[in-house]
Formats: structure tokens, C-alpha cells, sequence
């Protein structure tokens, strides 16, 4: 791989409060070998990001690339090989975005698909975004992960996840880990989408989320619940979870609890704003309409609630269950949620890097991934240019370079 030069017009390094001035990154076989206001050019491919602001590669830590909330009863039923594929080419058009590395939280199918497509990418046989993965979501019978509701009483697919006894609870996270999931997802509350459960109520016993923990910390896999009351976000965090997905209904006591145990929270802020638009537009479905009408002034109070707490935020979306070509608004709804735009970038960057447990990713740095991407303006200023990202490079390899972050040119630098 030719040795690459950064000329970059100004720095977010994934953790200061300013930007740094002109910067150049020296990328050596996918990592930033020299990082200062110049580096040694030398056999070196220059590449002229002089007007644009650069920063480390966004993270968004809550995906699907293999759901589809619009059909998802009938694309539950598609070959996992048509997942696999579908989940691909959502990955490649996420990475043209912005996103370098993605946790995916989950498919409804029988197989691993997820864990293939990782693999694959991690082998080279197809490009990518980085991908850690907790292929399935575990879940109690009737719980947000328990898809039996969608389908007559009388079928009985293998798509969920499900478990109502602490032996067959620990026999689940071991499949997990025996078949290559990075981590385990679980649930403990109901959701908005799913038919017969509620978010408000807490769907597993305090022993049986408590088995869950403990079985994924003995294999040495870290634990992502989907939450919504109150009383299951403290509940996950008396479990030992390391994160708390969406968190719908949090109260200032959950957040101080999470925030004192080190707990991480992932809002996914847009899709709130997405299933709002679809309540007022009249296409929310059918069996979400009773339960996020109650609930959606609630949800936007607990948002408020967890931007004025000190509880590590990191990016998540949920993707999947909308358009990934919406997810990079996620930072807009966090900083209208009431996080500044500082704290909204480092969710993004270092504080989902953090969660995820990757010290190399989400920061500019000599020795870390040379995962960049480069936008006009100052995201600092205004949270919005993080939308108009016309730069990516994912471990050194540039996969988007518009003409207009180039300068019109990269060259060849002279000795």
C-alpha cells in the first residue's frame, strides 16, 4: 500500500474542544504514522483536504444491516445469503457517509449472517465498513426480540432468539459466543415496533437478566440491552450491562446510576424524530400507534434528561429501522436534544470508540486507524456539516474523495 500525506485544513482529533489548525497525517499501511503541522512527503501520495475540516471516522454503534422495519414480517423470511447481500451493499452506501466502523445489534434469521459478512470484510474478500456484531437478540417469550407475534399461532419459525429459564437463557449467550458474535444483545422492556409487548414494563426477572450478564462476562462478551422504563434501565444497570440502547423512558435516577457505574447510553435520537413523522404523516404502523403516542413527550423528556446528565453518550441510530441514508442526522438530534456539538461529535468518534472497547479507533493520533473523513465548515459551529461529508478514508484506503474535498487534485509528492 503507497504511503499517503493528509493536508488537512483544520482537525477534530475525536477528543479536544477546538479545532487544530493545519495539520498532516503521514498513513502507512492503514494507520496514521506521523501526525504534526508537517510530516516527511517522501514517496508519498499527497492528498489536499486544505479547506476542509478533518476528523476521525464517525461510529455509529447501533445498527441492522439485515432488518427492515417496512416489511420486516415478510423480510424475516428471505434467504440469509439475500440478508447477507442486502446488508453489504447498506454497509458500503453507510461508509460513503461517514461511517467507518458499525455495531450491528442483531438479525431475525436462523443462521449468523452478520458474523459472515464481518468476516468476509475482515478478510478482504469484500469491502466495508469495520463490523462488531451480536448476531442475534435475546429475548423472553413475547419480549421486543420475540417476532411470533407478526406471524400466525400455528407457525413456528426459527427467527427469534428465545429463552424463559436461566439454563436455556446461559445456553443462548454460549451459542452466541461458540458461533462468533462479538457481543451479546439483549432485551428488557418491550418496543415500539414489535406486536404484543410494551416499553414501558420490563419483560425478563431481575435473575434472569442478572444470568445473562454474568454468563457473557465469564466468556468475556460485553452486554447490550434495548430499555425503556425506568425501572428496566436501573434494572440493566444493577445487571452489568456495559450499554443501554435507546433508554426511551429514562429517569434522572437512571442516568446517575449510569452514569456512577460507567454504563454507556445510545439514545438513537432520530428515530425519534422519524417515528414522530411518521405519527403525524399517519404511517406509523399499526400495532406502534397506541404505544408511542403515549409515550413520545415522555421519550423527548428523557433525551433532555440524559443530555444535562454526565452519562457517556455514544452515536447509535438503530438503522434498519429506517433509512440508513437518514442516519447522519443523528448528530443534529442530539445536539437539538440539548448536547453540544462537542459532546455530540466525541459520541461519535471517541466515546463510541471507547464503548466498543478500541483505543486505535474514533481519534486522530499517530498509531491509531487511519479511519478519516473530511467536510467543509466547522462541525464545532455548526453540527450540520457532519451531513456533508465528501471525504472517506477506512483504514487507509480512500473510498470516497469528491473533487471538490480534493482540491481538484491529488499528486504525486516530489522528494
Amino acid at each position: 500500500m503507497t504511503d499517503s500525506v493528509v493536508v488537512c485544513g483544520a482537525v477534530f482529533d475525536g477528543v479536544s474542544g477546538e479545532l487544530a489548525g493545519r495539520t498532516e497525517l503521514r498513513v502507512h499501511d492503514g494507520v496514521i504514522a506521523e501526525m504534526g503541522p508537517s510530516v516527511s512527503r517522501s514517496d508519498a501520495e499527497v492528498i489536499d483536504l486544505s479547506d476542509r475540516t478533518v476528523s476521525p471516522g464517525f461510529i455509529d454503534t447501533h445498527v441492522h444491516l439485515t432488518m427492515d422495519a417496512g416489511a420486516l414480517a415478510m423480510q424475516t423470511l428471505g434467504s440469509t445469503a439475500t440478508k447477507v447481500l442486502t446488508g453489504l451493499s447498506l454497509a458500503n452506501e453507510y461508509l460513503r457517509l461517514g461511517f467507518t466502523t458499525l455495531r450491528d445489534l442483531g438479525c431475525m434469521d436462523p443462521e449468523f449472517p452478520t458474523v459472515d459478512l464481518r468476516n468476509a470484510i475482515d478478510r478482504g474478500l469484500v469491502t466495508g465498513p469495520r463490523l462488531v456484531v451480536a448476531a442475534h437478540i435475546l429475548s423472553s417469550t413475547g419480549g421486543h426480540g420475540d417476532l411470533s407475534g407478526f406471524y400466525p399461532s400455528r407457525w413456528d419459525l426459527p427467527v427469534s432468539a428465545v429463552a424463559d429459564s436461566i439454563g436455556e437463557i446461559r445456553r443462548l449467550v454460549r451459542r452466541e459466543h461458540a458461533h462468533g458474535s462479538d457481543w451479546v444483545k439483549t432485551v428488557n422492556a418491550g418496543g415500539y415496533f414489535s406486536v404484543g409487548d410494551d416499553p414501558a414494563r420490563t419483560s425478563w426477572l431481575d435473575e434472569e437478566l442478572a444470568a445473562l450478564c454474568a454468563t457473557a462476562a465469564q466468556l468475556g462478551m460485553p452486554v447490550a440491552v434495548h430499555t425503556g422504563a425506568a425501572d428496566a434501565c436501573k434494572q440493566a444497570i444493577r445487571a452489568g450491562v456495559r450499554s443501554l440502547e435507546h433508554a426511551y423512558l429514562i429517569d434522572e435516577e437512571g442516568a446517575e446510576m449510569a452514569t456512577a457505574a460507567g454504563v454507556f447510553v445510545v439514545p438513537t435520537m432520530q428515530m425519534t424524530q422519524e417515528d414522530l413523522a411518521m405519527l403525524h404523516a399517519g404511517t406509523l404502523p399499526e400495532q406502534a400507534v397506541w404505544k408511542f403516542s403515549r409515550d413520545s413527550e415522555q421519550i423527548l423528556e428523557s433525551q433532555r434528561v440524559i443530555a444535562a446528565s454526565d452519562v457517556k453518550v455514544a452515536y447509535g441510530t438503530d438503522c434498519g429501522m429506517f433509512p440508513f441514508s437518514h442516519g447522519i442526522l443523528e448528530f443534529q438530534a442530539m445536539v437539538d436534544a440539548g448536547l453540544t456539538p462537542l459532546r455530540a461529535l466525541r459520541a461519535g468518534t471517541s466515546v463510541a470508540a471507547e464503548l466498543l472497547g478500541r483505543d486505535d479507533l474514533g481519534v486522530l493520533r499517530a498509531g491509531a486507524s487511519a479511519d478519516l473523513v473530511a467536510m467543509p465548515g466547522n462541525p464545532l459551529a455548526d453540527i450540520a456539516v457532519t451531513a456533508d461529508v465528501d471525504f472517506v478514508m477506512r483504514g487507509g484506503t480512500v473510498v470516497r474523495a469528491d473533487e471538490a474535498s480534493r482540491g481538484g487534485a491529488a499528486a504525486r509528492a516530489e522528494d
